[in-house]
């Protein structure tokens, strides 16, 4: 295992560093700067405070929290979030209530989504008047079988 250097600033001083819960996990939390109540169906973009500088050749990918989703139905809207190396703003999250019935409320420093940092290859595509054949073919979405 071999670690990058992530350069990281914070909008205050009061905003935590992603940490790590556990060893060996694959995502860093992040918290969210703002309270925030999100009413069933709703969806709300919420601050963390956190800016970084990935290394070329990195992105940083936010994902939901698998608690969050199993207690109280909370996604978030384009999962996984990107941010790209040459991104410096502040990172922000775009949760979503799935809940049909019950709100959901978050304090300044609930964890809201994790933060993963991976390797990332670039393609050279390449035109081409017709593809090579396949298994699949241009079989479409949804079109490996029923559930």
């Amino acid at each position: 295992m071999t670690d990058i250097e992530v350069l990281i600033s914070t909008t205050d001083e009061t905003v935590p560093t992603p940490a790590y819960s556990h060893p060996g996990d694959a995502g860093a939390d992040l918290t969210t700067r703002e309270a925030v109540t999100i009413a069933p169906g709703e969806r709300a973009t919420v601050r963390t405070g956190v800016c970084i500088a990935l290394p070329a050749g990195y992105v940083a990918l936010v994902h939901p929290r698998s608690g969050l989703a199993a207690r109280h139905g909370v996604t978030i809207v384009n999962a996984p979030g990107t941010v790209d190396a040459g991104y410096r703003g502040e990172i922000r999250v775009t949760l979503l209530n799935t809940d049909a019935r019950e709100s959901v409320a978050f304090a300044v420093g609930d964890r809201i989504a994790q933060l993963v940092i991976q390797r990332v290859e670039f393609a050279r595509f390449v035109p081409v008047s017709s593809l090579p054949g396949s298994h699949r073919g241009e079989s479409g979405f949804g079109s490996t079988g029923t559930a």
